[in-house]
């Protein structure tokens, strides 16, 4: 037998790895075209922007938080969220330790002037550090559909006693504040006594304002047809009927009313008269309409405001041409006749397989990470510029879905590679990929392209699931809004981006069997 005097070359997992990037920059129409993602996810996201629904700022009139369009600035709670703060509040100061106690024996909407009690329309009692939006607050209430809760610090929610009120089922409330610490009751009779939670306001003035509130969120509806859908919003009112009021401290002894936030507007003409209070005989009813919650992208979504994911639009645009790159990484090969020399070169398939997949995967990432690193604070920029206010999010959580962006371009590479793979041929293994990823995204976004509920099912099982890693804002058990994609999704962010992982990990199981088994 013939051996060759050479030195027999390394066969090792790094040198098919360099042997992989060689061949992939090696070919200009790759290169071309992963710069062509980049370029694509950049202009569809902050051309966009550029189109959005903002209003035009010029630098002479600098936008106040969230005051796009001429709308009213938007308050930040404690922690630097953006708030929705807009109530009735019948009030009084009271100055270092007290409480407040009342029996809510109603709680119902004004047929004439109103849609029906929502869910979480809202009276009871409340200490709050002022009567400035966003400022600290704790309270004890009833609500239109989830019974007794003790919500504070606006993001910050605890069940209480169940079922719905009414004068033969009343609902006694009590805060009561020590120091900074203000803890919520509630009862059936007004003398056996649950503790609900306890609220550390931290930094809470000696003197605070304590008293009854009532207020309502707006009703969210969406109707949908195939090929076209839309939203909208009704503002709503809650009247709440409270007695047996006492406030123990060191108080005024009077009651004062007046709306937290801006005046309703949209009841007729004698709109600012609908809410209000009227006490007769230690009897109060106080009508309301607002709510007391985070800002969320859909209820900001007709006011100026937008989410860091909304610069990323263009993700979809990039993936097409990564799909398309990512496959014939692979059938080109196939094309050629040129896999017969690298099988042969290595006979151990799957490693070459898996070198592809670590040369298309980390190259996708890191340009998908530098185009996302580039569109998100260019993108938030100009919508600022524009007057839209883009919500905060924490560091970490910008830091997610810029990273999860990349991986999400660098799995669906390794998922279409393996897909060519396993089909041999470009046309059909793009057509493929494209239709599982793209198009069921588009079509699970769309309103009224699929039934109800389907568009939803096919973001939870499908691999377009993986844009879920986009989403910046949580989802609030305490707020009934419209949550839906590009803002929200049906899974969690980590959930959504495991699904397509999971697609990527059977498509490559799959192709290295058949790829053992195969003729080259």
């Amino acid at each position: 037998m013939y051996r060759s005097p050479r030195p027999a070359g390394s066969d090792g997992f790094a040198q098919l790895v360099r042997a992989e990037w060689t061949k992939f920059r090696s070919v200009r129409g790759w290169v071309i075209g992963m710069v062509a993602a980049v370029l694509l996810m950049l202009a569809v996201g902050l051309l966009g922007v550029q189109n959005g629904g903002g209003c035009s700022v010029g630098a002479s009139a600098p936008v106040q938080h969230g005051a796009a369009c001429g709308a009213p600035a938007i308050p930040v709670g404690r922690g630097g969220e953006p708030v929705t703060d807009n109530f009735y509040f019948v009030r009084q100061p009271l100055a270092g330790n007290g409480s407040i106690t009342a029996r809510v024996t109603s709680l119902t909407a004004p047929v004439s002037l109103s849609p029906p009690l929502q869910p979480w329309s809202k009276a009871g009692i409340i200490i709050k550090q002022s009567t400035k939006q966003g400022s600290a607050y704790a309270a004890m209430m009833v609500t239109g559909g989830n019974g007794v809760r003790m919500q504070y610090d606006y993001t910050q929610d605890v069940a209480g006693m169940a079922g719905s009120v009414s004068a033969a089922h009343p609902r006694w409330l009590r805060l009561t504040r020590s120091g900074d610490t203000v803890t919520g009751y509630d009862s059936a009779d007004g003398t056996h006594w649950t503790r609900v939670g306890s609220a550390d306001l931290a930094g809470l003035p000696s003197t605070v304002q304590v008293g009854l509130f009532a207020t309502s969120p707006d009703q969210v509806s969406t109707s949908t047809s195939f090929g076209s859908g839309s939203g909208y919003s009704n503002p709503s009112l809650a009247t709440g009927i409270l007695d047996h009021v006492a406030v123990s401290g060191e108080h005024r002894g009077t009651w004062t009313g007046g709306i937290v936030g801006p005046a309703p507007s949209t009841f007729g003409p004698n709109s600012q008269s609908v809410v209000g209070f009227h006490q007769v005989a230690g009897r109060f009813t106080v009508t309301g309409s607002g709510d007391i919650a985070p800002l969320t992208a859909a209820l900001g979504s007709g006011g100026g405001t937008g989410t860091i994911g909304e610069h990323l639009v263009g993700t979809f645009a990039g993936l097409i041409a990564v799909v398309v790159i990512a496959t014939m990484f692979m059938t080109a090969e196939y094309r050629r006749g040129l896999i017969r020399v690298s099988l042969t070169a290595s006979p151990r398939r799957g490693r070459v397989l898996a070198a592809k997949a670590v040369v298309i995967g980390l190259v996708t990432f890191v340009l998908g990470l530098i185009a996302a690193v580039i569109a998100v604070p260019v993108g938030v920029h100009l919508s600022q510029d524009q007057g839209v206010y883009v919500i905060p999010v924490s560091w970490l959580t910008e830091a997610r879905v810029m990273v999860g962006t990349a991986a999400l371009l660098g799995v669906a590479a390794i998922l279409a590679l393996a897909v060519g793979t396993i089909l041999r041929r470009s046309a059909p293994a793009i057509t493929a990929v494209i239709v599982g990823i793209v198009l069921v995204y588009i079509l699970g976004i769309g309103p009224g392209l699929l039934p109800s509920g389907t568009g939803q099912w096919l973001l939870r099982l499908t691999p377009a699931a993986g844009f879920a890693i986009q989403q910046s804002l949580p989802k609030w058990p305490q707020i009934a809004t419209v949550y839906q994609p590009p803002d929200y999704y049906p899974l969690a962010p980590w959930a959504g981006f495991a699904v397509l992982c999971g697609y990527a990990v059977l498509a490559m199981g799959l192709a290295v069997f058949l790829l053992r088994r195969r003729d080259a």
